[in-house]
């Protein structure tokens, strides 16, 4: 009686195998292996997407290396150089002090990531797991900062500048930015991702605050730091109009300052306009390239560690 009675369900649930077989061999539910149409379709929008991307970078890289001989409004545009040159960079370089003004970039964009980092693990380590009176009320001070562009704060951010005594120097530019309330709120969450009872353990053990946040939640949080070491160093190295409102001395300026006057007053020529670009382009393609995987492993990161 046992073996008859099982013998239905065992045939059902062959049944029921085959039909899911023949379900996805039809293409309908299975993802993992889509039909022909579908796979020339996703790569068709993948070089579409690549090219409207990619496609202004190469322009501008091939435009630096043409010279005179090339015609830049040729149709459809030539991409390879027919005379390739290097004149254009070094004509920049005569022209206007471009690693000059890359240096005082350089040094604003690291301090930003140096604190940026620092203070948004302290920061996120007190909201995401301390306990103290007020602690909504800062939170709500974080966010409602966020829901302000920052031409409503420029004008009071650069009286304060001015009455330090910091107008027309490289900290005025800095200063403003060397916290963000968007990069404490992410260490924040990824401080919520740490298990409490691995704090509580840690402070059992006699683990100083200092000591919690090297030993636990730093090889926490690093992926997601360096996702705004990042973000950080791109938005101050493209930052413009703080720059352009706090500088007023030429040999102070940053390099997007600098690129904008050799727009303004070498336009005709968009050869000298590329290659400058290009420099200013080029630190942040080598910081990407270099960080790329703890940033994509600081988008995914939950795992607790150490």
């Amino acid at each position: 009686m046992t073996l008859t009675a099982e013998r239905p369900s065992v045939q059902a649930e062959e049944q029921k195998l085959l039909k899911d077989r023949r379900y996805r061999r039809k293409g309908s539910g299975d993802f993992s292996k889509p039909t022909l149409g579908s796979l020339i379709l996703r790569y068709v929008l993948l070089l579409f997407v690549l090219v409207l991307v990619i496609g202004p970078f190469v322009w501008q890289l091939s435009t630096s290396f043409k010279g005179a001989g090339d015609d830049l409004y040729t149709f459809p545009p030539n991409l390879i150089p027919v005379d390739p040159t290097l004149e254009n960079y070094t004509k920049v370089t005569d022209i206007v002090p471009v690693y000059t003004y890359a240096w005082h970039s350089l040094l604003v964009a690291v301090g930003s990531v140096i604190t940026n980092v620092i203070l948004s693990v302290l920061g996120g380590y007190a909201l995401a797991c301390m306990r103290f009176r007020g602690k909504m009320i800062a939170l709500g001070i974080l966010v409602s900062t966020m829901l302000l562009p920052g031409e409503v704060t420029i004008t009071s951010n650069l009286l304060t500048i001015n009455s330090l005594g910091l107008a027309n120097t490289l900290w005025g530019v800095y200063l403003p930015g060397a916290i963000g309330a968007m990069n404490v709120l992410l260490i924040a969450t990824a401080c919520r991702m740490i298990p409490k009872d691995v704090l509580d353990a840690a402070t059992v053990d006699g683990a100083t605050t200092w000591q919690r946040i090297r030993h636990i939640v730093w090889p926490n949080v690093r992926g997601m730091a360096s996702v705004v070491a990042i973000f950080t160093f791109i938005g101050a190295w493209d930052d413009y109009l703080w720059p352009l409102m706090v500088l007023t001395n030429p040999n102070n300026y940053t390099l997007t300052v600098g690129m904008a006057y050799l727009n303004g007053n070498f336009s005709p020529d968009p050869r000298l306009i590329a290659a400058g670009t290009m420099v200013a382009l080029i630190p942040i393609i080598v910081l990407f390239s270099i960080m790329q995987r703890y940033f994509f492993r600081g988008v995914q990161e939950g795992a607790v560690k150490g």
